[in-house]
């Protein structure tokens, strides 16, 4: 059995047999339907990307060459035109006043490490870096339920992503282990008694020290009653899948704060990455200090009339082809867009994603539907943005390529990502590796003075949380109400703004307070935060 099924799927195809030899007094032109036929046959190994609707670098070509065109031409004509007040500015750009909550994952209050344990735990992670953190987060509190040592948790390859980068690639292990050594003892790597415990071991049959079965969001319990008897028995287990395998609720006051702790304080990204953040960072908020091969950007931004006030807004752009596909939605590229995104749909998840049994409308009123570039941009500019505003691009890549993105730049001319900001050098230790690249995007957005994801995700929530941690500016959108808004398509400018306004006044940061169920990671109050003791 294997360890994980495979996402990758191929298609074994018996070459064609030699065409015959055609006898030597045939005229030339009886030739020709069998070159054609070897030229239809042999042109898509020279050009894969034409037919294969699983290519990820670059859109799908169709609708690459059906480019849509706006879906809301005039709503985007006004918005060019119109012109917020300073009195606006100030008020859309103002820091969020103290809520009255702070962290609480106070380490003074820590209890003291047991003895440390001689039994292992190890994790095998899915999902792409944010899931993945969050999946780290859980390990820890699951070694301290079963008071086991941690093994640096391995990251499994994403399928969508694939990226083999590991713990120690993206995360300052050191400062990691530090954080919670107080807590948790956690191994770099497992000793010598051990060594046969990996996941190529566990690749090649059913295997005792293995635990496949855990539910998701299990109960501290089900590791009690569980996992804990093959620690006992073996000095090792190993659980696998591991993601979302930890329940939010009923769980002891020191195991949330435990987790908090992990995610908000021993994650840390390593040095270069840091770096390269911060290096953005500078760059979007001086445009003067951009690196060598920027020039272009210098030369753009060297102008005073452009220079902002050092602020500016990180956007995740949520609208890759995986995202796309998977809503079912329509994104205006017609009838060749439609099926190309059903065939990727059926492809790539063989069935386990159907075609929606709702119609568009019906998906957009629930709020279904991911943002499009040209959406987002109305949203940003409703909301006060203006055309000067310094717009940090936090995204993979956007399905249709520079056709669709093109209102979203038209709106904001200043509109920067990692490839505008640095150099090939500087990138290069990140190049091709999207955990990495996602990262620096983490960090980024969670120095930016305003943070807006397109539509909800991993590092929608991930964020959310952090940055309601720090008391900072992130903004909700209302995607039922965009939704609704965007269908109907006579509404004129200013009744599309008053309503924008109007339903995110309440979705820019405010404190929300966990409910039942819902992820610790998201909504870090009450469980991370305490309430401020007033003065009196």
């Amino acid at each position: 059995m294997n360890y994980r099924q495979s996402n990758t799927f191929t298609a074994a195809t018996a070459p064609p047999p030699p065409p015959m030899k055609p006898p030597r007094n045939h005229h030339i032109s009886h030739q020709f339907p069998a070159l054609l036929g070897l030229i239809v046959l042999l042109f898509p190994i020279f050009s894969p990307n034409l037919f294969s609707p699983l290519g990820r670098a670059s859109p799908f070509a169709l609708s690459e060459w059906n480019a849509p065109k706006p879906r809301h031409a005039t709503l985007l004509k006004e918005a060019l035109q119109h012109h917020t007040t300073p009195s606006q500015q100030f008020e859309l750009w103002f820091s969020l006043p103290d809520q009255g909550w702070k962290p609480c994952v106070d380490s003074a209050s820590v209890p003291s490490l047991p003895e440390k344990s001689t039994r292992y735990l190890q994790v095998f992670l899915d999902g792409g870096l944010n899931q993945q953190r969050m999946g780290i987060c859980d390990a820890v509190a699951v070694a301290k339920i079963l008071n086991a040592t941690l093994v640096i948790p391995h990251l499994e390859v994403n399928p969508v992503w694939q990226d083999s980068s590991s713990f120690v690639e993206i995360f300052d292990v050191d400062h990691f282990i530090h954080k919670i050594k107080a807590e948790v003892s956690v191994v770099k790597e497992l000793p010598i008694d051990y060594s046969w415990s990996s996941r190529e071991y566990y690749a090649t049959g059913i295997r005792a020290t293995r635990i496949k079965t855990a539910p998701v969001h299990a109960s501290a319990d089900w590791y009690l009653e569980n996992v804990l008897p093959v620690l006992l028995r073996y000095g090792i287990a190993a659980i696998a899948p591991f993601s979302h395998r930890l329940a939010f609720d009923h769980l002891p006051k020191d195991i949330q704060e435990l987790r908090c702790r992990v995610n908000f304080e021993a994650l840390a990204f390593v040095p270069h990455i840091r770096a390269l953040g911060d290096n953005i960072v500078s760059r979007l908020r001086d445009p003067g200090t951009s690196s060598e091969d920027t020039s272009d950007l210098h030369d753009r931004l060297d102008d005073p009339a452009e220079q902002g006030s050092g602020k500016y807004v990180v956007l995740h752009l949520r609208f890759d082809k995986d995202m796309a596909a998977h809503s079912a939605c329509d994104f205006g590229g017609g009838r060749a867009e439609k099926l190309a995104l059903a065939k990727y749909r059926q492809v790539l998840w063989q069935g386990r994603v159907l075609n929606s049994q709702f119609t568009d409308e019906k998906l957009r009123s629930q709020g279904r539907c991911p943002l499009t570039p040209e959406e987002i941009a109305l949203l940003l500019a409703a909301l006060g943005f203006s055309n000067n505003t310094c717009l940090y691009l936090a995204s993979h890549e956007v399905y249709g390529g520079e056709a669709r993105i093109s209102s979203l730049r038209k709106l904001f001319p200043r509109m920067e990502d990692k490839k505008s900001l640095t150099s090939m050098d500087e990138r290069a230790k990140i190049e091709g590796k999207a955990s990495l690249s996602a990262a620096v995007d983490y960090y980024v957005s969670m120095k930016s003075d305003i943070f807006i994801s397109a539509s909800p995700g991993n590092m929608h929530n991930a964020l959310l949380g952090h940055r309601a941690y720090k008391n900072l500016k992130t903004i909700r959108p209302n995607m039922a109400l965009l939704g609704q808004l965007y269908l109907n398509r006579t509404m004129e400018w200013q009744a599309f703004r008053r309503a924008v306004i109007d339903g995110h006044k309440n979705r820019q940061g405010q404190v929300r307070v966990r409910k039942e169920k819902q992820s610790i990671y998201t909504y870090p109050v009450p469980d991370c935060m305490c309430q401020a003791k007033a003065i009196t």
